[in-house]
């Protein structure tokens, strides 16, 4: 089922002053303006995948994840690794593009700036993309 955005008007605190300064202030609705929940165990944009630790045709089948320590891996699990991690590198995202400016750049929208990305690229662009510093012009960071 999909859905317009709701963005809470609550006002921003005193931690927060720069209001109108960072185009995350607002995520999502700089870049879409609805978003699609999917039911049962499936996900994704098209909710065609299942969630993470659920497989099968209905994604109805628990599976057990562990994430192992990198140092507890054999030689041959730590190739395996690696190889995953340079296809990752290798392989353009089919679903997926990453903005090359901001929204004021992108005139508020009007002027698309966007680029096809890796899938490793795209994981390293989401993790700064949400963690960078908010940028007040010129050199002040906040």
């Amino acid at each position: 089922s999909c859905q317009d955005i709701f963005l809470s008007s609550a006002p921003h605190g005193s931690h927060f002053p720069f209001t109108g300064v960072d185009d995350r202030e607002s995520w999502p609705s700089v870049f879409y303006n609805r978003t699609c929940q999917c039911s049962g165990n499936f996900m994704g944009f098209s909710c065609g995948n299942c969630k993470f630790g659920y497989l099968g045709p209905n994604c109805t089948e628990k599976r057990v994840l562990v994430r192992r320590n990198i140092f507890d891996l054999s030689v041959q699990e730590k190739d395996k690794f690696l190889a995953y991690l340079t296809l990752a590198k290798r392989t353009i995202s089919a679903n997926y593009v990453i903005p090359t400016g901001t929204y004021g750049q992108m005139k508020n929208g009007s002027t698309p700036m966007f680029t096809d990305v890796s899938i490793y690229n795209l994981f390293v662009w989401m993790h700064y993309y949400v963690s960078r510093d908010t940028l007040l012009g010129g050199s002040d960071v906040w």
